[in-house]
């Protein structure tokens, strides 16, 4: 059971705890639609940061759509979804780090994956914060 009633706003559960606020809920759920219809990331690449994020930040809502792939042979995915455990456990990136993701990523595509990243974090710790519950179990 949630911290706090749904509102009637939205469509989603995570949109009715949002839907307090319609504006906040509109520009988030905006600002969503903009990261999922960039090009800049495949799909998978998305998914796979977006799973090893949600177990790091203990959305319960969001580990339901499954876990994080054990063995990814991209190498673009694999530094992405280690980017984002890094960043999830607050560990510091270093010059060396830089370095390794720039050798995969342009400036542009690091400055929207740090966004893709926080955007999803913060999503899923306002899940986990709320205790928003999936309302049925995918893949756990």
């Amino acid at each position: 059971m949630t911290k706090i009633n749904f509102s009637n706003e939205g469509i989603t559960p995570f949109e009715q705890l949002l839907g307090y606020n319609s504006e906040i809920m509109k520009g988030w759920t905006n600002l969503e639609i903009s990261f999922l219809k960039s090009k800049t990331f495949g799909y998978e690449l998305k998914e796979e940061v977006r799973r090893t994020l949600a177990f790091n930040n203990g959305c319960k809502y969001c580990m339901a759509k499954g876990k994080p792939s054990e063995d990814i042979e991209d190498k673009n995915i694999r530094m992405a979804t280690k980017i984002a455990d890094m960043i999830s456990k607050n560990i510091v990136l270093t010059e060396e780090t830089f370095k390794s993701l720039r050798e995969l990523f342009s400036e542009k595509e690091i400055s929207e994956l740090f966004a893709l990243i926080c955007f999803f974090t913060a999503s899923q710790r306002f899940g986990a914060l709320l205790d928003l519950e999936p309302s049925c179990s995918i893949y756990i």
